[in-house]
């Protein structure tokens, strides 16, 4: 009797045992199979990406990223802000937290931008003629003229405005590159009539035109 009860008792201990204890049970899906596999890659210190000329508003940014698994996934953030495409997006995890900022730097971060807003905006003279002088702040143009533009409109390829300014002359042809600039290049040349002023662009705008006391003002964006 003690002996069938034993044989009894071993048959249920097998039936309950796993196939392989070496993989893991049907229960077990979310434990990642591992190996000896080096996979360790180097912390991300900083990356970049270039925006094209045409980029002008951020809307969304995803990352896509590999779990212990080997599985993928991605995570979204939505945006909507305004970009300058001449400078890089980055990506990083390092960042200096403005939280441990003391009181007193605070403060004199404060006054450097109330100093920086009441600064008057400096111009660079891009170039110079007989009748008209232009110069450069960021994406401004200014024109000091006393000659009134009879039309203005944008050219692509290259991307270019083009000003026709009245007045009979007989100026000789003008050029002027500035390479650093976002107004790249000015060409003007004579016509019946009216003088032509080319000014050639680093990338794709829109303008608005303005008239000043002093002549007129062009604000790309």
């Amino acid at each position: 009797m003690t002996k069938v009860l034993f044989v009894t008792l071993f048959l249920i201990l097998i039936l309950d045992a796993r196939e392989n204890p070496f993989f893991p049970s049907q229960k077990d899906k979310d434990i990642p199979y591992t190996s000896n596999e080096d996979r360790s890659l180097p912390l991300l210190n900083r990356a970049a990406i270039t925006l094209p000329p045409q980029a002008r508003i951020l809307q969304k940014v995803t990352i896509q990223y590999k779990n212990l698994d080997g599985s993928q996934e991605s995570k979204s953030i939505k945006l909507e802000n305004s970009v300058d495409w001449h400078l890089p997006i980055f990506i990083s995890q390092s960042y200096n937290s403005s939280t441990n900022k003391t009181e007193t730097e605070t403060k004199i971060e404060t006054k450097m931008k109330v100093k920086v807003k009441t600064e008057k905006i400096k111009f660079i003279k891009l170039a110079h003629i007989k009748y008209a002088t232009f110069y450069a702040f960021d994406k401004t143009l200014k024109i000091i003229t006393k000659d009134k533009i009879i039309r203005n409109f944008l050219l692509v390829q290259p991307h270019r405005i083009v000003l026709d300014f009245k007045r009979d002359t007989d100026m000789k042809s003008f050029i002027k590159k500035n390479e650093k600039n976002i107004f790249t290049k000015i060409k003007i040349g004579n016509h019946s009539g009216y003088y032509r002023a080319v000014i050639e662009l680093d990338g794709y705008y829109r303008y608005k035109t303005k008239k000043i006391p002093e002549g007129y003002l062009f604000k790309l964006r």
